[in-house]
């Protein structure tokens, strides 16, 4: 039972349920109360699983299905244009460029396709510059996830000339951030809320993911930990409807077999396990370097007395000039990470590989051209790990390693290092290869390299560009406290309402008299039966153009806006943001038109101050426990 509530009068109100009422007393607002409790109350339970998921759920379906189709798509587009230009025939078949028979003029491949792309770029739209992801957090962090619609096209096609072209980036950042403009662009039609844009944009990117490599799991991952900065069941819902609608799909068109299929794997020995960890913070450590080199690159080609424009085609001098030497680095290369896991490469291919693919990668990149950043880093951590495998075997023979597995520890770490997505690249690395004795090493091998990135590096590979732009990107992701605060512990009890049958030349003989209560800002009214008929606030009440005769509860505006008990302080501070209001009334789930109390923004202060205050004297109890 709530304590009892004060009046003008200071006389208090004996409790009364509702339900000792019939009545409203005549007062005008009184019957349309409960359309204003569920038309204001109930948007304020954005946290639950409700028929709005439900909507949201069926939209990511389509989303998922389209983000598919527009990955087969790329696929093919890219293929088209890889034999038009290095073979000279017309088919869509996805192969390497590497068996080309062009010689020296392999080179002017690449030049012309990064010519191409500054041409859309310029012309067209800046924002197909890069590897996709970037760019899609920056849409999510500063722009409320709209994505302007012809990304939806110039994105594509622009990455499918600079792959087909020769250019050594993976097909799928292209095809996430293709996923996440479509997901954005329907998100726009349907006039949906920035939260639920994101929803939809996320769901189109993971699904681009899960429809590139058959990974729906670890798209899902990748989604939580890069885009949705939350892990909450209304976001989790659609984004694994469009996960799983789009691995469907991909089964349909390429089958069940593992994007990188390898001999099965036994389980490792100790010492192995041991290697594998310390391998893990060696790729950790070249991660680090991996993400400053790609930036260095990019503030190098900022440095060029040249238009950005023209950047691509400088790049694709390196990339023409690399493949000529080595053809292994030309194109996306999937086929590059099944030769490192099946162990079918020597130690002197693998270093070759490793060293050429990296300048080449990273030079084009930094250039601003279009492509994707997650191939390379598997190219590159998986011939690192190969070859550190090869390397260890041939010394110490007796340790029980796997190179096959080494090459994959190295793909993943190489991109759990990079991106600092830990939980996305073990589930990764598990989905792309069906090896389910090879979940321990892969941890013990990302767990270092993620921590190793995170002691060197401030910013990883995917938010070092948004960052450079004043963009601030979430890294913790943690319980927010106002969720776990409910409002019946903050609100505050003891209240100073008005009786609807006051006159109001009595209340503003009480507001002259600075009665006690008086100097509130707004003012609860409540019928002779405790019910809350409405508020009103001390301006209306002391500017309103009516004589002082006139009843209190005829001047009560509806519908008004009220917060539950059992709601969380998250949720009530929304609903005042959103309303613009300073109180809100307090009442039961159960009985919505009995007043319990009122929440002010000095309450929601308080809390938050409080809380504050324990969390320092946590931090500085943790401080003394370390110095001790």
């Amino acid at each position: 039972m709530p304590p009892p509530l004060k009046h003008t009068d200071g006389s208090t109100v004996p409790e009364r349920s509702i339900a000792d009422s019939s009545s409203t007393e005549g007062l005008p607002v009184a019957p349309s109360m409960g359309v204003a409790l569920e038309s204001v109350v109930t948007p304020q339970l954005s946290t639950t699983v409700s028929a709005r998921v439900v909507f949201l759920s069926l939209i990511a379906i389509v989303i998922g299905l389209a983000a598919g189709m527009v990955a087969q798509i790329l696929l093919a587009l890219i293929g088209l244009i890889t034999n038009l230009c290095f073979y000279g025939r017309l088919t869509t078949q996805f192969l390497s460029p590497a068996a080309n028979h062009l010689g020296v003029f392999v080179i002017l491949v690449p030049v012309l396709g990064g010519v191409v792309v500054g041409l859309m770029a310029r012309y067209g739209s800046e924002a197909i510059r890069g590897h996709g992801i970037p760019e899609v957090m920056e849409q999510i962090l500063r722009n409320q996830s709209r994505i302007r619609p012809r990304l939806t096209f110039l994105k594509p096609i622009s990455a499918a000339i600079a792959i087909g072209t020769g250019g050594p980036f993976g097909a799928e950042g292209p095809i996430i951030a293709t996923g996440g403009a479509l997901g954005s662009l329907i998100g726009q039609l349907l006039k949906t809320t920035g939260d639920e844009r994101k929803i939809l944009l996320s769901a189109g990117a993971a699904a681009g993911m899960a429809a590139t490599f058959g990974s729906p799991v670890s798209a899902i991952l990748l989604a939580i930990e890069l885009l949705l900065f939350e892990f909450r069941p209304r976001s989790l819902i659609p984004v694994a409807f469009a996960c799983a609608a789009a691995t469907a799909l991909r089964l349909k068109f390429m089958g069940a077999t593992p994007i990188f299929q390898m001999p099965n794997v036994g389980s490792p020995t100790q010492t192995a396990l041991a290697f594998y960890v310390i391998l893990g913070v060696l790729v950790g450590v070249t991660s680090v370097g991996v993400t400053r080199a790609v930036y260095l690159a990019e503030d190098g080609f900022d440095a060029l007395p040249i238009h950005w424009m023209w950047w691509p085609a400088v790049g694709g001098v390196v990339v023409g000039i690399i493949g000529y030497c080595a053809p292994r680095t030309l194109g996306v290369g999937y086929y590059n990470v099944r030769d490192e896991l099946s162990g079918t490469l020597a130690g002197q291919t693998l270093l070759q590989l490793c060293a050429f693919k990296f300048i080449s990668w990273a030079i084009a990149l930094g250039s601003g051209t279009s492509g994707g950043t997650l191939a390379p880093l598997f190219t590159i951590g998986g011939a690192m790990g190969a070859a550190m495998g090869v390397f260890t075997v041939a010394l110490f023979p007796g340790v029980g390693l796997d190179v096959r597995v080494a090459a994959l520890i190295g793909m993943a770490a190489m991109f759990a290092g990079a991106s600092r997505a830990l939980l996305a690249s073990i589930v990764f690395a598990f989905e792309t290869t069906l090896q389910p004795l090879a979940l321990l090493p892969i941890t013990a091998g990302c767990a270092p390299a993620f921590l190793v990135s995170a002691l060197l590096m401030k910013h990883t590979i995917m938010t070092e560009k948004i960052a450079r732009r004043g963009v601030q990107v979430p890294v913790d992701y943690a319980a927010d406290f106002l969720e776990r605060i409910s409002v019946r512990e903050v609100a505050s009890s003891q209240v100073v309402s008005l009786l609807a049958n006051q006159t109001l030349g009595e209340v503003r003989s009480w507001i002259a008299q600075r009665g006690p209560g008086s100097t509130h800002h707004g003012f609860p009214v409540v019928d002779q039966r405790h019910r809350l008929v409405g508020l009103i606030s001390q301006r209306d009440l002391l500017d309103l153009r009516e004589p002082d005769s006139k009843r209190v509860g005829e001047l009560v505006r509806g519908p008004f806006v009220v917060t539950f008990k059992d709601n969380s302080l998250r949720q009530a501070i929304d609903l005042m943001a959103r309303e613009g209001l300073g109180r809100v009334p307090v009442v039961e789930r159960d009985n919505p038109g009995k007043l319990g109390g009122i929440l002010s923004d000095s309450d929601v202060r308080s809390a938050i101050r409080a809380w504050l205050e324990e969390s320092e004297e946590a931090k500085r109890t943790l401080h003394w426990r370390a110095l001790l």
